[in-house]
């Protein structure tokens, strides 16, 4: 939801790959993953995982703090730190971030029990929290730049007259840094 949208970071990009989610517990998915992830030196790279505690998460943070950037677990710290890490590393996820953004969520994710669902949860809650946090994050980062008299690239809606200009002129600035399919 932050990337290519309005009112987001012009120079940020979504570095998930579909099919991830199915190796999540492997080890070394991550490692290999990140060999072809353009992360430099100064990015921030904010890594997701409600739990904390598999391989491909942890690997992602070690391998974007390799090449220079900050990292940002957002996770629930009261559950990932119950949870024994997968990694052979023996740490989760909090433990290898520079900073972490506690999103509260409850073990499971899942937050509703319904009647006829045989204890099962419905209504994953780190997905909308998640994004409640983050957009916080550009709203408070984008205070600081203002306050330093910086303008930041910010996307306009390309919904209203000028909004699709206007982005195509400031990406040009970032052409480098921009993933397209």
């Amino acid at each position: 939801e932050l990337t290519h949208r309005a009112g987001g970071f012009i120079p940020s990009k979504n570095i998930k790959e579909p099919a991830l989610g199915a190796y999540e517990s492997v080890e070394g998915v991550g490692t290999v993953f990140m060999k072809k992830v353009d992360v430099r030196n100064n990015d921030i790279v904010f890594i997701i995982s409600n739990s904390g505690r598999n391989p491909l998460s942890i690997e992602v943070a070690l391998k974007a703090k390799e090449k220079g950037a900050t990292t940002v677990a957002v996770t629930s710290l009261e559950v990932s730190k119950k949870l024994k890490s997968r990694h052979s590393g023996g740490q989760n996820l909090y433990e290898v971030c520079d900073y972490i953004l506690d999103n509260r969520c409850p073990e499971g994710d899942a937050a509703i029990e319904l009647e006829g669902m045989d204890g099962v949860k419905i209504c994953g809650m780190s997905t909308i929290i998640t994004g409640i946090l983050l957009e916080a994050v550009v709203c408070r980062a984008v205070e600081i730049m203002l306050e330093k008299g910086i303008v930041p690239p910010i996307y306009k809606s390309q919904n209203i007259d000028g909004g699709r200009e206007y982005n195509e002129e400031i990406e040009k600035q970032y052409i480098d840094r921009l993933n397209r399919i």
